[in-house]
């Protein structure tokens, strides 16, 4: 995240002796992305962070492939997707190619008793369903309805969840996740015409601060394999750190939609960025006010990029038959738009409710045998004139 955090003790100069009560030195930790060349942020721990007691176990969960090469628009009933007690088993990969993996999950149950790492990917994970807090070793978010949590590649956490009841909808991303550059300035400053600002957003701000010592279960995500890895000492020991590649939270709901007297393009609802694809959130808001303007979205072809859209709630003027918690996918190379009669419904309509999540891949997408089985099947004749 392009601006800088500091959150517990940290010493006046980086890489400097920073002792403990005690007399021991505290144990500095370079946390960074792509080399010494991205964000990062320096952490200081209770003990060296590189203690492995053991690797218990290493097994596979990449995704199985239904379809390599698709080009059927798909509609996926996610809310079919069962619900699972264990946060990792909960979590279903539905499309997938070698820059991302679109997941979905529905744990019942907090992760507590190991804690995770994923070491390929920054996560973003948008909570349709359920609240809590996610505990991470650069500190804790509180997480509700609508919100955004970016959790970047190689922080280990764990998530407690209030009720059983729970949907997330995730996005690993094996670049890292920034906000769009088109809303920043040369210095990372999100500018004025940008759909947020930097105090939108939530950054971590209760550290947990463990001094023990024992045997704690990591699993480590690597290259679609998980890595049961024995810590000697707790993941949670920092006991400060400042720098700017930490968690953070976002909500939905403080995305500020841009609105024109005619159509605009998607770009105007994007909320991250990759090299790889981009993310973008549809909000409730007032509809174009040009006289003879029409809401609906307009035909557009999918020449270059797969379309994702994840519907949150709300009304869907653009579909028909759409219901919460569903997924359409328009792969590239075909055009789509609105459903038969969308077009004449939407003029004379001021505003809309609707609340999505969409996901541009410049790569096309696989069809994983989870998604499939959450496939409706009829999804690409529902353009059909009757």
């Amino acid at each position: 995240m392009p601006f800088y955090h500091k959150l517990g003790k940290i010493p006046p100069k980086r890489h400097t002796q920073f002792r403990k009560p005690d007399g021991s030195l505290y144990a500095e930790q370079l946390f960074g992305t792509i080399g010494f060349d991205g964000m990062y942020s320096n952490i200081y721990h209770e003990y060296r962070p590189t203690q492995v007691k053991e690797i218990k176990k290493q097994y596979n969960v990449a995704p199985k492939i239904a379809r390599a090469n698709n080009m059927e628009s798909l509609r996926l009933k996610g809310f079919n997707v069962k619900p699972e007690k264990d946060y990792l088993s909960s979590r279903k990969t539905v499309l997938t190619n070698s820059d991302c993996s679109i997941i979905l999950a529905a744990p019942q149950e907090s992760l507590k008793d190991y804690f995770y790492k994923n070491t390929d990917a920054d996560e973003l994970i948008f909570i349709h369903k359920g609240s809590g807090k996610l505990r991470t070793f650069l500190g804790n978010l509180d997480f509700k309805y609508g919100d955004y949590l970016l959790v970047p590649r190689g922080i280990i956490y764990q998530i407690d969840f209030d009720t059983e009841d729970n949907r997330l909808f995730i996005v690993e991303s094996r670049r890292p996740i920034y906000t769009p550059k088109r809303y920043r300035n040369w210095f990372g400053q999100l500018l004025e015409h940008s759909p947020y600002c930097e105090r939108d957003i939530r950054k971590p701000q209760e550290l947990e601060s463990h001094d023990e010592k024992g045997e704690f279960l990591v699993k480590v995500k690597k290259r679609d394999e998980i890595f049961e890895m024995v810590y000697a000492t707790h993941p949670f020991d920092v006991v400060g750190y400042d720098g700017y590649n930490f968690p953070y939270a976002f909500s939905i709901h403080d995305f500020e939609p841009i609105t024109g007297r005619i159509h605009q393009p998607p770009p105007v609802h994007q909320t991250f960025e990759t090299d790889a694809m981009v993310i973008c959130s549809f909000v409730p808001r007032l509809y174009d006010y040009h006289p003879d303007s029409i809401p609906a979205p307009y035909n557009h072809s999918n020449i270059d990029s797969d379309e994702v859209l994840y519907y949150v709630d709300g009304d869907f003027m653009s579909r028909n038959d759409i219901e919460a918690g569903q997924i359409t996918l328009h792969p590239a190379g075909i055009p789509h738009g609105p459903h038969p009669g969308a077009a004449e419904r939407s003029i004379g309509k001021t505003e809309t409710e609707e609340l999505a999540v969409m996901v541009d891949t410049f790569k096309p997408l696989q069809v994983t045998e989870d998604g499939l089985k959450l496939s409706d099947g009829t999804y690409y004749q529902s353009w059909l004139e009757e």
